[in-house]
């Protein structure tokens, strides 16, 4: 009996489950069949409408802005060499790496015995120069008073011989006092003669002995130069660099022991494009003396300075393009030799031009206008010039039409379009931020141990994080330093 009973139980059970699949596949075939019999009926579809965020263009004169980068140099460093070898006695309490010095500081000093023996050799030799002088002098008046006598002894050796001759055309005299008194006269010409040549000798002795004395006074003053020579002085006023020397050291002739700059001259050089350079000439194609800004960015605490282009390089360069520039700046303290600036030149102002982001312009220099009824239309524009994220463009055509100031693949003309007027923009230098005593007290101890940031910048630095409130931007960067 227990075996039927679960017997039928089994087949009921069964029995249900093929009635339940049975009735599960006529909903759906009823379902299909219906589903296949209605008609087909058209959604109505929505325009896609983006959102862009525009610009209104409103011409007006604005001076475009060139930025390079660049180093500032100076316009009067000097290299001090020694120029007399040998053992360094003393240096100048300045003399060291960023010493101060004043024009006319006596800074090195070579050991002078070898320079000072010279000298004196040279001024004994001098005075050995001017007695011969004096001795060939006086030996010239001698041999000049010894040709008078002798002319005088032949004067009278002529009378004589003259007045032989008028005794015997008298028939008092004889020929043999006529020779005789011709020969005392050949023998006064003779001596005579020699008087001559020992005044010459006299002469070329006195001629030599002041080529000699010439000779000896050149010694003397190159023997004083070479004293001289010793000691090194600072021939203007500036800052020791590059020190390499100590005393007691040995130095060679004409080795490098320092440098000296002066750091009221300073200059920055900057090369630009050749199409930025062509917008810096005159009509006549001189370089303009246009005005400069150098930003230092010190930690966020810009050190700005002014200057004017003064010149340009006059040669490309091998392996460079575009030019090199100079311009001289205005005395600062906290810029020194070395530095890499970035330099922002402001060019002559252009009329009836506009300042839009460069993601508004195409690579076919065109961009996107906003229609009376919110549509894009697509406009070419003429590009004047490229400032870092910006560009100018000729305004005069599109004054007071909305531009969209960032385009991308999905946009083109004809779409419809929400404008998001984004004139107003929050600049990050001006968001402030609220220091913790611990992280306040990190970051001051961080400037204050850093000894790369100038005192002029450090002070300012000090001053902001001092105040309750301290913007984000220099926050930011020290804390990028830090690693944190």
């Amino acid at each position: 009996m227990r075996f039927l009973g679960r017997s039928l139980i089994g087949l009921f059970l069964w029995t249900l489950t093929l009635g339940l699949l049975a009735w599960a596949g006529l909903i759906v075939s009823g379902a299909v069949q219906e589903r296949m019999a209605q008609e087909d009926r058209a959604i109505p579809s929505r325009e896609r409408v983006f959102a862009v965020n525009v610009q209104m263009i409103t011409p007006a004169t604005l001076s475009p802005t060139l930025t390079a980068i660049g180093e500032v140099e100076s316009r009067r460093t000097l290299d001090l060499r020694v120029l007399e070898g040998g053992r360094v006695v003393a240096l100048d309490g300045a003399f060291e790496e960023g010493g101060v010095v004043t024009a006319g500081t006596e800074l090195v000093r070579i050991d002078p015995f070898e320079a000072d023996a010279n000298l004196a050799r040279s001024r004994t030799d001098l005075r050995e120069a001017e007695a011969e002088v004096r001795d060939a002098a006086l030996a010239l008046d001698l041999a000049r008073d010894e040709v008078s006598a002798t002319q005088s002894q032949l004067d009278l050796r002529s009378r004589a011989l003259q007045r032989q001759r008028d005794l015997a055309a008298r028939g008092v005299g004889t020929e043999a006092a006529i020779e005789t008194a011709e020969l005392a006269e050949q023998a006064a010409q003779q001596t005579l003669l020699n008087r001559r040549l020992a005044v010459a000798a006299a002469q070329a002795r006195v001629d030599q002995a002041a080529i000699a004395l010439e000779r000896q006074r050149i010694a003397l003053a190159e023997a004083e130069r070479r004293v001289a020579e010793t000691v090194i002085t600072a021939p203007f006023d500036g800052t020791l660099s590059a020190i390499s020397l100590v005393v007691g050291g040995i130095v060679a002739p004409n080795e490098l022991v320092a440098q000296l700059v002066d750091p009221t001259q300073l200059e920055v050089a900057f090369r630009v494009s050749t199409a930025q350079y062509t917008s810096l000439l005159t009509e006549t194609g001189s370089l303009l003396n246009a005005p400069i800004e150098v930003v230092l960015d010190v930690f966020g605490a810009d050190i700005v300075v002014g200057g004017l282009i003064s010149r340009e390089s006059a040669a490309v360069g091998e392996g460079q393009t575009g030019r090199l520039l100079f311009a001289q700046l205005d005395p600062n303290a906290a810029l020194r030799p070395g530095d890499f600036v970035t330099v922002r030149v402001k060019e002559p102002a252009l009329e009836d031009v506009a300042l839009i982001p460069a993601a508004a312009v195409s690579g076919a220099s065109t961009v996107l206008l906003l229609t009376e009824d919110d549509r894009l239309e697509e406009q070419p524009v003429t590009v004047l010039r490229r400032q870092d994220d910006d560009v100018l463009i000729a305004a005069s055509a599109l004054a007071n039409r909305r531009v969209v100031t960032a385009r991308t693949p999905l946009l083109g003309a004809g779409l419809k379009v929400r404008p998001v007027d984004n004139a107003v923009q929050a600049e990050a230098e001006s968001e402030l931020v609220e220091l913790t005593d611990a992280r306040r007290a990190k970051l001051v101890a961080f400037v204050q141990s850093n000894d790369r940031i100038p005192d002029e910048a450090k002070e300012r630095l000090l001053a902001q994080l001092q105040q309750a409130s301290v913007p984000a931007r220099i926050v930011a960067q020290l804390e990028r330093r830090l690693g944190g």
